[in-house]
């Protein structure tokens, strides 16, 4: 089973940036989808994005859309999330996710990171 870790999380001011990495181990890693998850105090683990296994395509929420960028790097089993134009709503732990597939409505998961907290202030 791949092991995740997320790293780059931290506290930023509304408009600010932040980017996440996620560093994976195993060899499977590389081939299957990954993506990036949010959980906010109070509410439901939310898709953010998610990549390809060769990162040719991507997909996001409504709400990262056109301020988050998903990118891999296969040779080093690395996945990054580029965090911009903040806004207090993207407060929540941020999960890194691997083996990721749609299925209807839902995700299902191979494999969770342990997440990485995201807090933004005005």
């Amino acid at each position: 089973q791949v092991q995740l870790v997320e790293s780059g999380g931290g506290s930023v001011e509304t408009g600010g940036s932040l980017r996440l990495s996620c560093a994976a181990s195993g060899p499977t890693f590389s081939s299957y989808a990954a993506g990036w998850f949010r959980q906010a105090p109070g509410k439901e683990r939310e898709f953010v994005a998610v990549i390809t296994w060769d990162g040719g395509r991507t997909f996001y929420s409504d709400s990262a859309k056109g301020r988050f960028t998903i990118s891999r790097d296969n040779s080093k089993n690395t996945m990054d999330l580029q965090m911009t134009s903040l806004k207090l709503d993207d407060t929540a732990i941020y999960y890194c996710a691997s083996d990721t597939n749609k299925i209807g409505n839902s995700w299902q998961v191979g494999s969770w990171g342990q997440g990485t907290q995201v807090t933004v202030s005005s």
